[in-house]
């Protein structure tokens, strides 16, 4: 799994913005054409989450992030890759267009 690591607050204006799109659309493309794309989405800004937790024998939810950070899991992306280096070459392509931090991250699968 690929979390893309970005601040939080406002995107960059539309003129910065679509470039950086239109290569993300291409870098997916190269995925989906190499049979290594599985699921990814974009994500609202923390302030639009609910935290659900258990007080005792009570389901209770908060609207809010789970902590408040400068920085959030703006979006993902779930691929499959041979092994960590390759994975680690897909994620490089992501921060090199985004200028953005990328989280590698196994997906745990259960037997």
């Amino acid at each position: 799994m690929l979390n893309i690591i970005q601040p939080v607050g406002e995107a960059p204006p539309p003129d910065e913005l679509e470039p950086i799109m239109a290569e993300l659309r291409e870098l997916r493309r190269d995925l989906e054409l190499s049979e290594n794309w599985i699921f990814g989405a974009g994500l609202e800004e923390p302030r639009e989450s609910t935290v659900v937790r258990m007080r005792e024998d009570e389901c209770v939810a908060r609207d809010g992030p789970y902590v408040q950070a400068d920085e959030c899991v703006g979006g993902f992306a779930v691929i499959e890759a041979e092994d960590r280096d390759a994975a680690l070459r897909w994620a490089a392509r992501y921060a090199q267009i985004t200028g953005l931090p990328i989280e590698v991250r196994p997906v745990s699968v259960s037997p």
